[in-house]
């Protein structure tokens, strides 16, 4: 039953953001670049892709390699863009911040479209 009272309050949210101009935050999920989630306490933006050279799952590497992104992270009355390294816990303003998944994998031949892209969050607790 709390669960149903959240609904409301979530769509009066997202209709005050929309009256002003700003898209809503998506609560949790994937997120393509460009679109906003709500991880804990904190809004983060994928911006764009720093770095891919995670190794292709369709081969043999001899390093993992990384994926880093620019996100922009938001939070009660600041905001910052930082390189997210995927997998590695990001601490600012007393809370973390992590990119768990980078989605797609890699594969060998192959570029990723920046519009293909889908990240995961965790953290801003």
């Amino acid at each position: 039953m709390k669960k149903l009272a959240v609904l409301p309050v979530l769509a009066i949210l997202g209709a005050c953001a929309a009256m002003s101009g700003i898209a809503p935050a998506q609560v949790g999920g994937a997120v393509p670049l460009g679109q906003r989630v709500t991880v804990g306490a904190l809004i983060a933006t994928p911006e764009r892709v720093i770095e891919d050279s995670r190794c292709p799952e369709n081969a043999r590497c001899i390093t993992a390699g990384r994926l880093i992104v620019s996100t922009r992270i938001a939070g009660a009355g600041w905001a910052e863009t930082v390189p997210l390294t995927l997998g590695e816990p990001y601490a600012l303003h007393d809370t973390a911040i992590t990119l768990v998944t980078g989605l797609p994998e890699k594969r060998a031949g192959t570029e990723t479209a920046a519009r293909d892209y889908r990240f995961w969050f965790e953290g801003g607790t």
